[in-house]
């Protein structure tokens, strides 16, 4: 705790010192315009100036966090920073002529043309730090504004999963229903779990165990209404099942397999899950030997669930995350691959 409270002091000074150089260097070089000193005299003046300018402007951020920028425009905001805008002034001036006092062992003052010239300069001194102070907030403003838009995006496209994922599995059970009763109420209890599951998820991202969990309950219904039909391989280390991925990112993947590979097709299907880091990242391959599809069309959409995952990718890790599907007649072959993130979940 207390190390971390000394980086985020270190970082703020870091900042201080990389924000006010290109000031440092402005001010050496009107001196040394002005008064003809040489580079070093310039420099040792002008860093006096400004750390007394920077340690004010302390306080210069404070009130602008206090009166940020007025919408709708108010009339006391101009006047509150005109009179702040001038105590700054003249407190940058008493400061600097402290400095001076101190360093010179005598009282400094600046008379006549030299204290208007300061004023003038601490005035645009407040200026500068009110507008790169309003500018920084503003910026902020927008950043937390795009993270709460893509927090909504990401809840709505969640929301939209849960129906279509959960009407595709109660379908199942409606078809097992004629067929076998029996089964059919098997199908039913693990559609429960299922549904208290995805009702329960908020989080954006899962562990992998948990996803893997997850797809386990959906496969057990997919299993009971194909039985020989469908035949499911699967390889997840461990190392693999510790990383975090989007949560239904994995079942999405099986779903389309089972629907769109495993479903048409006459005669057994297998199913090979695998997961594994591979070059630094996680990926998920999900390869079916199905009826197979059209790759372009295939890649272009996907159906309904891979479109939504494409978009919820996009929200996660902008161009971070990659989706691959390879199509063709003897099947069809999903490759989702993810920056590594470590989870904590205990795994079975």
């Amino acid at each position: 705790m207390a190390h971390s409270e000394a980086s985020r002091r270190g970082w703020f000074w870091l900042q201080m010192a990389i924000g006010w150089a290109p000031m440092w260097v402005l001010f050496t070089l009107m001196i040394m315009n002005v008064h003809d000193y040489a580079l070093g005299r310039s420099a040792w003046m002008a860093l006096r100036m400004i750390a007394s300018a920077a340690v004010l402007g302390i306080g210069v951020h404070a009130l602008t966090r206090r009166f940020p920028w007025p919408a709708p425009f108010r009339w006391q905001f101009p006047l509150v920073h005109m009179l702040a805008a001038s105590l700054y002034a003249g407190s940058w001036i008493a400061a600097y002529s402290l400095i001076e006092s101190v360093l010179r062992w005598r009282l400094a003052y600046l008379p006549g043309p030299g204290f208007s010239r300061f004023a003038l300069t601490g005035i645009w001194l407040y200026v500068t730090i009110t507008a790169v102070a309003y500018a920084q907030q503003a910026a902020q403003r927008s950043a937390l504004a795009q993270a709460a838009a893509a927090r909504a995006q990401l809840a709505a496209l969640q929301s939209q999963l849960h129906p279509h994922f959960l009407f595709n599995a109660l379908h199942t059970v409606v078809q097992l229903i004629p067929l076998d009763p029996a089964t059919a109420a098997r199908a039913a209890e693990q559609l429960a779990q299922l549904l208290r599951t995805a009702l329960d998820e908020r989080r954006d991202l899962v562990t992998l165990a948990e996803e893997w969990r997850f797809v386990q309950r959906y496969l057990a219904i997919e299993q009971l209404r194909f039985g020989d039909r469908l035949r499911v391989e699967a390889t997840l280390p461990d190392e693999a099942l510790d990383m975090l991925a989007p949560s239904f990112a994995l079942q999405t993947l099986v779903e389309n397999a089972v629907r769109h590979g495993a479903a048409p097709k006459v005669g057994p299907t297998v199913l090979d899950i695998r997961a594994g880091i591979v070059d630094g990242r996680l990926q998920l391959v999900v390869r079916d030997d199905g009826v197979g599809a059209d790759t372009g069309a295939m890649a272009q959409s996907g159906g309904t669930g891979l479109r939504r995952l494409r978009e919820r990718l996009a929200c996660l890790y902008g161009a971070g995350a990659t989706l691959e599907i390879d199509a063709g007649k003897g099947g069809v072959t999903a490759t989702l691959s993810l920056p590594v993130t470590h989870g904590e979940d205990e795994h079975d």
